[in-house]
This record gives structure tokens, C-alpha cells and sequence, in this order.
């Protein structure tokens, strides 16, 4: 049984894994000053570069869209993982044994190591194929894709290759490489004949897409047969294997999760070729299944990417004008109801793919067909109609009886008495029929009625319900890891429905309002923070007793210096002690930590960074003397000193010690 991740596994990951290393793989990162790195934003368009990183504190901020965090956030970001597989795919690239609570597990070394076989042995068999579409051997295979639209580097941008027609051509490769057959029998790319001696290449004279994973890394294949007399079918996939789940699989996933998560948008096409003519026509967000129908596994990587939160976002299904793309698009309809996004479909009137409007029409065409999109309940509706006669009195009865209920599924209650309005238009019949006949089905799909749907959703409940359970999966492993250091307790789901769960306590978060850059004593707390933050190894013990008991007047910085005080000493490793920072804070200034902790400091060399930090704690430490000294000066001032003559000397001390203080300090600046 799976476990959460120890929390000091977690710290060590995070400790012990290089961020610049890391990040380096996703953006290119140049010097921004000693110990500091820059580059352009992944997360966001820019021109110059506003993301920072500092891998001795292991953060990241940028400083143009505010997203920042650690290591793990990051790659959890990027590859749009759970907490949980991040911090699993950081421990394996470090070769560190994760431990889990109450004696769960996670996956055991033996079996990393088979998986990264397994990966390993798809990244060469996809340079192989990639390398044989350039032999004279595949003009068949050069020819499809030339016929097709595609050019030379279009082929190379998806990783296309070419699968020679000889029985072991990749197995001799690959046992070439030093793969045992017992581990290349477990990749799927080859099969065994009626005789268990017999083993050879699966894909044999085909166009060979490689499929990847959300991280980029090769799980299968999809094949497309050339030649008449290959006695296959039309296209071969790989079987299901420990990395290809075609129910979890979607084509150009890879390329397309930026563009989805960004323009909270995903575009389902059907084929691999449809992909490539979407891309190349400028719609980045278009994925496809692979040798199965999209479903509730697909939903969820597709939730995930879009943040379906019901804040926004758009799902867009192309299929083919025909029969069977219809029936594909209302099978689609019933996927609706587990997206909080709007679906969409889109079809061409002359009933062509992607991929035909591109070579016929151009990309333009491509991107106009994304556009001319059409609610997926607007297109279930209209093809119900269409089984029925609406010249007839029965067939006009027939087709409301059949249209009702999807009408009623619509969830958004605003647009169910206008879409039932636009059915009585089509219909020709009077609107007051059609919205009790919409009320009647909703009533039984309320009770469980009529196509199989669920109450919540059949009656256009609120779906927010439907999007918590998506959520917390989502996010159930962090919050779990990090509620059990903030001391609460996550609420259980019992199965029994949704009225049983125990509601999470509403906490109003504290609202701070960002520092004033221009006022001084502002400045100058936040430069103090800054270096408490990224240099915390240069304050000894009597430092950081005195950095705790400075004031900050700034609302924000003053939360930030109790979070550092709550925090503890900062003698664990600086990347772990920032994150414990964070999590001292509400989340309305966690970032505003990532970006202390990456604010470069002005110096040019180790010898200035240290006169820096020296200058900055000493203007803090003098500014805690000053406030001190007018305390005391003021408490001087109001004693009367012949009626405590012992008091007025004991304050008269400590005033010429402070003023000594207040000298030592400007000397050493």
C-alpha cells in the first residue's frame, strides 16, 4: 500500500538535490551575480529575463509573473506530477531510498531500476528509428509524410522514425546496446511466435510515432503501416506494458502541457497526424488518444493541466463528419459532466481531420476549425434531433422527449432555460412545453433516472462538489505532508457521499500590502531579510540574537522576521531552512519569501558580499541601539533623579553603553 513520504526524506531530497542542475534541463540560466542565476521565464512570455535562481537557498522566483518555490515545486510545475511522483522522481535521480509512513510503500529500488531499463531502452529504439528515416530504405515512409505536409523538420520536432522491414533489425540494436531479451520482453516493441524461441521486432516496415510521457520520456509507440502487403492493421501500438497504459496515454502530451496549462486549453484530435498538422497550424494545446476512446483517465491528466478548478478553461473535441465521429463526440458528452471546464466540439462541414484542412486549405483553416468550436451540448442536442422527423406531430413529441434530458444535464443553471428556448425554436414548438419537459427530466435524473447519470451532476448541481474530490487529489499529498508539521488534521472521505465529509475549518488568511520600494526604513529591513535569508552562515550566535530582537515596523517584513524566528536556528542547510520559512507563513507570503531569498545582492565578490552583509546587519543592529537609546532618554527625562538616584545612574549606564554599541557598529561599517 502506497504511503506519504517521510518529511526528513522530503527535506533530504530537497537538501541534497542541485536546483540549478535541475532547472537547467527546462531554461537556459546565465550568471546574475555571485551565486545568483537568471533566465527567461517558463512559466510565462518575456523578453528579458525575470527568473531568478539561487541554489545555495534552493529557490526560485520570477520577478515578472511571482511564481517562485523550491526544487520540488518546480519540477511538480513543469511536469504537472503529483507531490508525491515528484519527490519520487528526484529520489531516483539521486539514488536515494524514500521511506514512508505507518509502513506504507512507494516503488522499491529494484523496480526503479527495471523502469529505468525499460525507459532507456525506448529513448535508443526512438534515436534508432529517427535515424533510419533518413536511409534510402524508407522513401515510403519519407514519401507518406511528404504527401501529408510534412517536411524534413516537422518529422525531427515529433520524433518521427521508420521501422525497417526485417524481422530483428531493432533487436539486434538494441542487444547490441547490452539489453537481456528478458528486458526487451517486457518493452512491448517485440513479439514471441507460436515457437517461445521465436522473438522478433513488433513494428516492421512502418512510420513509427514515438509516444512520451508528460516528462518527455518514451513509453511506446504508434505505428502506420506503408506497404499493401503488410497483412496488419492499419496502425499498431504498443501493447499494454509496466510504462504504456493507453487509458492513461495521450499523444503529444509532452509537447503540448505548457500551452494547455497556459492558455487553459486542450484540443483532442484523433490521430498522430492530426497532432502534427494542429502544432505546426499554431494550435500547441492538441493531443490524441492512442488506440482507445478518451476517458476518465484521460480526464484526469487533462484536469490536472487545465486546473480545472472552475475558474476557467476550455476542452475541445475534433472528430470526423462521419457517423462513427459523431458517435465518438456523443460519447464525449458524457465526459462533460466530470470537467468543470466548458467542452466544445468542433467538426468540419466537409467532414475533413486536421491533418486534410491543413494540406488542403492551409494552417489557417487548421486554427479556424478550433475557432468555429461549438458547445458540446449544442452538438448533442442538434444530433438528437436529427434521428427524428420534425415534419411529423410524433416525430416533433419524440425528438422532445429524446432532447429533454440533455438539455437537463447542462450544468450551468443560467444556461439550461436558454438552451431549452433555443430547442423550442428548433423544434417549432411553444417554449413553456419544452422547459416542463426539461423540468420533468431533470426531476428524474435527480432521482436517478434515465441515462445512468449520478443526481449531482443529471440536475446541474454544482459541479465545485465534483472539483474538490479533483482537487485534493491533486493536492493531497502536499497538503498531507505539510499538515502534519502545521498541526491539522485533513478531513476524511468516508464513501458515503458528500453530505458525510467533514467540512475544513475557513481560516481568514491575513491581507499585507507590498512594501513601499521608496521608503527607506522599508528598504532596509527588507535588504536585512534578504541577507538573513541567502546568508544566514555569516550571522554567529550573538548576531542572531540580536537579528531576533530587531524591530520591523513594515507589516509584511515584520511577518516574514517572526517566520524566521519560528523557524529556528539557521544552521541546517540553507535550502531546507528557507522552505521551513515558508511554511511559517500563510500563502499569501510565500512567494514573497522566494523572492527575498533571490533578490541578487550587490556585490561583485566573495570579499564585498561580506562588507555588504556586514553594512546591512550593522544598520539594522545601530536602527535597534537608536530605538532603544530614545527609550531610555525618555524614561531618563521623566524620572526625577533625587527620588531614585540609583535608577537615574543604572539608566545613564546603559545609555553610554548603548551609544558605545551604536559607535562599534558604525566603525564596522
Amino acid at each position: 500500500m502506497a504511503g506519504l513520504i517521510k518529511r526528513e526524506d522530503i527535506d533530504e531530497v530537497r537538501s541534497r538535490t542541485d536546483i540549478k542542475a535541475v532547472i537547467d534541463g527546462y531554461v537556459t540560466l546565465k550568471s546574475a551575480g555571485i551565486g545568483s542565476y537568471k533566465g527567461l521565464c517558463p512559466f510565462h512570455d518575456e523578453r528579458s529575463p525575470s527568473f531568478h535562481v539561487r541554489p545555495q537557498v534552493g529557490t526560485y522566483h520570477c520577478f515578472g509573473c511571482g511564481e517562485s518555490g523550491d526544487v520540488i515545486s518546480f519540477v511538480q510545475k513543469m511536469d504537472h506530477g503529483t507531490f508525491s511522483e515528484t519527490v519520487e522522481k528526484l529520489a531516483a535521480r539521486l539514488g536515494y531510498e524514500l521511506h514512508y509512513e505507518d509502513g506504507g510503500t512507494g516503488p522499491r529500488r529494484e523496480d526503479v531500476g527495471k523502469r529505468q531499463r525499460l525507459l532507456d531502452a525506448h529513448k535508443i529504439a526512438a534515436e534508432f528509428f529517427a535515424a533510419q528515416l533518413r536511409t534510402p530504405g524508407a522513401q515510403a515512409a519519407r514519401d507518406f509524410l511528404q504527401e501529408r505536409g510534412f517536411n524534413p523538420a516537422a518529422a525531427a520536432h515529433f520524433g518521427v522514425g521508420y521501422a525497417q522491414q526485417g524481422w530483428d533489425t531493432l533487436l539486434k540494436h538494441l542487444t547490441d546496446k547490452g539489453f537481456t531479451r528478458e528486458e526487451l520482453a517486457g518493452t512491448g516493441m517485440f513479439s514471441t511466435g507460436s515457437d517461445a524461441s521465436r522473438f522478433y521486432d513488433r513494428f516492421r516496415g512502418r512510420l513509427i510515432w514515438p509516444i512520451r510521457d508528460l516528462t518527455g520520456a518514451v513509453i511506446g509507440f504508434g505505428a502506420r503501416k506503408l506497404y499493401e502487403d503488410d497483412q496488419g492493421p492499419k496502425y499498431l501500438n504498443t501493447p499494454e506494458t509496466a510504462l504504456y497504459k493507453k487509458s492513461q496515454v495521450l499523444y503529444g502530451i509532452d509537447l503540448a502541457k505548457r500551452s494547455i496549462a497556459k492558455d487553459r486549453q486542450i484540443v483532442v484530435v484523433e490521430g498522430y497526424t492530426d497532432v502534427m498538422a494542429c502544432h505546426l497550424a499554431g494550435i500547441t494545446t492538441a493531443v490524441a488518444t492512442c488506440g482507445t476512446a478518451f476517458g476518465e483517465d484521460h480526464v484526469k491528466i487533462a484536469r490536472r493541466l487545465l486546473s480545472d478548478d472552475g475558474s476557467g478553461g476550455e476542452v475541445i473535441f475534433t472528430f470526423d463528419g462521419d457517423a462513427a465521429g459523431q458517435k465518438a463526440a456523443l460519447k464525449a458528452f458524457d465526459l462533460d459532466q466530470r470537467f468543470t471546464a466548458q467542452t466544445y466540439v468542433a467538426v468540419d462541414p466537409e467532414g475533413m481531420d486536421p491533418c486534410d484542412i491543413r494540406q488542403k486549405h492551409g494552417d489557417t483553416a487548421v486554427a479556424e476549425l478550433i475557432r468555429s468550436r461549438r458547445p458540446l451540448f449544442e452538438f448533442s442536442i442538434r444530433s438528437t434531433l436529427r434521428k427524428f422527423d420534425l415534419n411529423t406531430v410524433e416525430g416533433r413529441v419524440q425528438a422532445l422527449r429524446a432532447a429533454a434530458p440533455v438539455v437537463a444535464e447542462i450544468r450551468d443553471p443560467a444556461m439550461r432555460p436558454a438552451y431549452a428556448r433555443e430547442l423550442a425554436g428548433w423544434l417549432g414548438t411553444d417554449v413553456d412545453d419544452v422547459t416542463r419537459a426539461v423540468s420533468s427530466a431533470a426531476k428524474r435524473l435527480r432521482e436517478g433516472g434515465t441515462h445512468g447519470k449520478s443526481a449531482p451532476s443529471a440536475a446541474g448541481r454544482d459541479d465545485a462538489r465534483g472539483s474538490q474530490h479533483e482537487s485534493r487529489d491533486r493536492r493531497g499529498q502536499q497538503q498531507a505532508q505539510e499538515g502534519s508539521r502545521q498541526g491539522y488534521q485533513q478531513p476524511q472521505d468516508n464513501g458515503g457521499g458528500y453530505g458525510q465529509s467533514v467540512p475544513e475549518p475557513v481560516l481568514e488568511e491575513p491581507v499585507f500590502s507590498r512594501p513601499d520600494p521608496r521608503d527607506p526604513a522599508a528598504r532596509m529591513e527588507r535588504q536585512a531579510l534578504e541577507v538573513a535569508l541567502q546568508q544566514p552562515g555569516l550571522l554567529d550566535e550573538g548576531q542572531w540574537e540580536r537579528f531576533k530582537a530587531a524591530r520591523f515596523s513594515v507589516p509584511a517584513y515584520l511577518a516574514v522576521h517572526n517566520a524566521i524566528i519560528a523557524a529556528g536556528h539557521a544552521g541546517t542547510a540553507p535550502a531546507q531552512w528557507v522552505e521551513q520559512v515558508r511554511q511559517e507563513l500563510p500563502d499569501t507570503l510565500r512567494d514573497f519569501v522566494s523572492e527575498l531569498a533571490v533578490t541578487p545582492l550587490h556585490a561583485r565578490d566573495n570579499d564585498a558580499l561580506q562588507r555588504y552583509c556586514r553594512d546591512i546587519l550593522n544598520r539594522l543592529f545601530e536602527l535597534q541601539v537608536t530605538h532603544l537609546k530614545a527609550e531610555k532618554l525618555g524614561q531618563l527625562q521623566r524620572l526625577d533623579p533625587s527620588a531614585d538616584p540609583a535608577l537615574f545612574q543604572q539608566l545613564n549606564r546603559e545609555l553610554m553603553e548603548l551609544e558605545m554599541q551604536r559607535r562599534a557598529l558604525r566603525g564596522d561599517q
